[in-house]
């Protein structure tokens, strides 16, 4: 089939988080089983037009993309008539920040899917004092069918449309990050968007500020992101400078050894709808320390990690200084880990993904 997946983020644009590395892997997958991908995303500085493992990416929108707005607004200005002209027999709608979903089933004309990787409009409405709650809420109700990464976005999603008929697909992990050899490494360490609000780098830093006394590591912040410069002042501040390392954005071979080779990896998000980096943490052989919260509970499994109280500085602190002062328990807790993340395999999760394509067709065609 020709599938067309509006997909926000390109995998290629510096600092694109795990939504854009799961699009990417299903499709790659999906073109290997014989059918069409094109993939619709935003435009950044450098962008091309490409095809990338028999996926091909179009970018929509005006100018260089050079910042997150301006990259948004040609997005959605952008998609209806680009969409429109491509050729398609299934569109694929990714849900993005801030509002979820353009309510694509409404304009596409064509069979659609919802692909639900991102369910945190209610925090931005917060955030910016917009309504974009209801825009969300109104996106998915424009949808009959939905894949969502989790089972506790599912049950969001089936509480904002219950007629929908919703399935839960999750995220798989690369065979390369079960290839190294388990180390008991000294550092703590976090991957992902450097955002202080979203991704809690300012509950991570604080934490930090707490223990760094009692722990010989470093703290390692690798990525790239919006907040990138506020994260380096509040290292500052907080006098942390000598015992925090910036890594930049790690991927490949560089990612599996940073998180291969750490003590424990911190994943302090306020919000996940899958914690990717989690799972890719335990795959390397390395333990992790989260806050429960719905995301991080299904793939932080007791035994494989600690979760804490969300949002509560001074048990992520006493849980942080625990794990580093017991090279055994973090080991055990390692190797547990890594047993759980080989049920995630990116071949299944695709022939999962490839029989709701084709259940939605054979639904359209009823």
């Amino acid at each position: 089939m020709r599938v067309l997946h509006l997909g926000f983020e390109d995998p290629a644009m510096p600092g694109a988080g795990g939504g854009s590395v799961r699009t990417h892997e299903i499709n790659r997958r999906l073109v290997q089983r014989g059918h069409e991908i094109t993939v619709l995303t935003t435009r950044f500085p450098g962008c091309v037009d490409r095809v990338q493992d028999g996926v091909r990416y179009l970018h929509v929108g005006a100018g260089k993309g050079g910042n997150k707005w301006t990259r948004l607004l040609g997005y959605v200005q952008g998609l209806p008539a680009a969409a429109r002209r491509q050729p398609a027999d299934l569109v694929v709608e990714d849900f993005f920040a801030p509002f979820s979903s353009m309510a694509a089933p409404r304009w596409t004309g064509r069979p659609t899917l919802g692909m639900v990787q991102w369910l945190h409009a209610g925090d931005k409405s917060r955030q910016y004092k917009l309504p974009l709650h209801l825009l969300e809420r109104v996106g998915v109700r424009s949808h009959r069918r939905l894949v969502a990464v989790s089972h506790g976005t599912a049950e969001q999603l089936r509480a904002l449309n219950p007629a929908a008929r919703v399935e839960v697909i999750g995220n798989g992990v690369e065979p390369a990050a079960f290839a190294g050899d388990q180390q008991a490494g000294r550092d703590v360490v976090f991957i992902g968007r450097l955002e202080l609000g979203g991704k809690g780098l300012d509950l991570l830093l604080g934490a930090w500020a707490a223990v760094h006394r009692f722990v010989d590591g470093d703290l390692v912040i690798a990525g790239g992101g919006p907040d990138s410069d506020r994260v380096r002042r509040e290292v500052a501040r907080l006098g942390l400078d000598g015992r925090v390392r910036f890594a930049g954005w790690v991927s490949g071979a560089a990612k599996w050894r940073l998180l291969g080779g750490a003590r424990v990896v911190v994943v302090p998000s306020r919000h996940e709808t899958f914690g990717m980096v989690a799972l890719e943490a335990m795959a390397a052989a390395t333990p992790v320390v989260a806050f429960d919260i719905p995301g991080l509970r299904e793939v932080v499994p007791a035994g494989s990690g600690w979760r804490v109280p969300p949002f509560d500085v001074v048990a992520l602190a006493e849980r942080i200084r625990a794990v580093c002062a017991d090279p055994a328990v973090a080991t055990a807790a390692g190797a547990s880990g890594r047993r759980f993340a080989a049920g995630f395999d990116w071949d299944v999760l695709a022939d999962r993904q490839d029989e709701v394509y084709r259940s939605v067709l054979e639904e359209a065609v009823r």
